[in-house]
């Protein structure tokens, strides 16, 4: 299995890490510290398209295929120092947008695709509740029929972009005793009485990208709102996690690469006992060991995001690779605040703001045990 560039993989690569660095960079240290959504940046971000990367030209979007995506956002976490911004982007793009272009209707995608993948709409996913967490279905939002519409009740929390969205995928429970076909997925827009803004959370890292509540209060929605048809809501979300398990980590292994190649720079340039720290063998194997988590990284993402795009059964891939790759990121954003020593540490060095950014990898999208569960389940070790 050949995963070398084709040429408009290659050009696609370059001009995204040439606009992010050209573009996303600029005063990263004061957004990251007062916590500001960067609203032009990500306006620039749609000017690129990057928040439609997969959806089709028609649509409004580049029509990307899934690995060529996913090389996208490796080279949008390699070229942005604004970890946030990355995770808004990818959150936006593989929670919300995915479910719309795959089962929203052509009203849904006339009225919405252009504007979600153009960076005119900022999307939020409302799926994990305070009372439900990991076990995501166990939801206690409803949706209780209400002539051809429905009324929604209940909390949603840790809801990425939620402060800042205008518009929400959602999940609620319209048929609480069925088995299956429970949950039903909404789109629903900001201003839509009964839906507000609740709690606005402060997170140990990705700052640019706000996370609060949502609050549906008798919120009456109409059947245009509905994502694929009453009772969808399950196979909606478990397609978008696949996406989101592998590209979003995409991103982290752009961001590998970029903490790799500093670390080997302070490697070869910072002096001790008159010589390059490289050359002393505690460095050089912990750098060593970055380079190998990014390579194994690297390749289960292109060959679960080449499996994605080939319709074939791809959950156990994605948890594989989304388990991999963002404890990799964890351990090399910690090695690289090692290697720097007491720079590290300090802000302007930008690592010590990788490594709180990567912590909320193994929590997001599944946190790692709930990886661990899936991947045993595969095996047969769990009922």
């Amino acid at each position: 299995m050949d995963f070398a560039f084709t040429e408009e993989q290659q050009v696609l690569r370059d001009e995204i890490v040439r606009f992010a660095r050209a573009e996303l960079n600029g005063d990263i240290e004061a957004r990251d510290r007062e916590g500001v959504f960067p609203h032009e940046l990500w306006k620039r971000c749609g000017e690129m398209k990057l928040q439609g990367l997969p959806v089709p030209e028609g649509l409004g979007g580049v029509g990307l295929d899934a690995l060529s995506t996913a090389i996208a956002l490796e080279a949008l976490g390699y070229g942005c120092r604004d970890g946030g911004l990355v995770f808004a982007v990818c959150a936006h793009l593989l929670a919300c947008v995915i479910p719309v272009w795959k089962h929203g209707s052509p009203e849904q995608h006339a009225r919405y695709l252009p504007g979600l993948a153009g960076g005119g709409l900022i999307a939020v996913n409302g799926m994990t509740e305070p009372g439900s967490g990991s076990d995501a279905f166990a939801m206690s939002t409803r949706a209780e029929a209400d002539g051809d519409g429905f009324r929604l009740h209940g909390t949603k929390t840790f809801s990425s972009n939620g402060p800042v969205a205008d518009v929400a995928v959602v999940y609620a429970v319209t048929a609480p005793e069925k088995k299956l076909g429970r949950i039903t997925a909404f789109l629903i827009e900001k201003d839509t009485p009964g839906f507000s803004s609740g709690q606005t959370f402060h997170k140990m890292g990705l700052h640019t990208c706000p996370i609060g509540e949502l609050v549906f209060e008798d919120c009456h929605v109409g059947p245009e709102t509905v994502i694929g048809g009453v009772g969808g809501g399950e196979t909606i979300f478990a397609q978008s996690m696949e996406w989101e398990r592998i590209c979003l980590v995409a991103g982290h292994v752009g961001t590998m690469q970029r903490l790799l190649e500093q670390a080997v720079e302070h490697a070869r340039t910072r002096q001790a006992s008159g010589r390059p720290i490289g050359r002393f063998q505690a460095v050089s194997h912990r750098i060593a060991d970055m380079k190998v988590r990014l390579e194994a990284a690297r390749l289960l993402t292109y060959r679960a995001a080449w499996r994605l795009g080939r319709s074939r059964e791809s959950a156990l891939d994605a948890s594989i690779t989304k388990l991999f790759a963002s404890e990799a990121l964890v351990d090399s954003a910690l090695d690289t605040v090692r290697i720097l020593g007491g720079s590290g540490y300090m802000a302007e060095y930008e690592a010590e703001r990788a490594l709180r950014d990567a912590v909320g990898g193994v929590l997001y999208s599944g946190t790692s045990d709930v990886q661990r569960n899936i991947i045993a389940r595969w095996l047969g070790l769990l009922g």
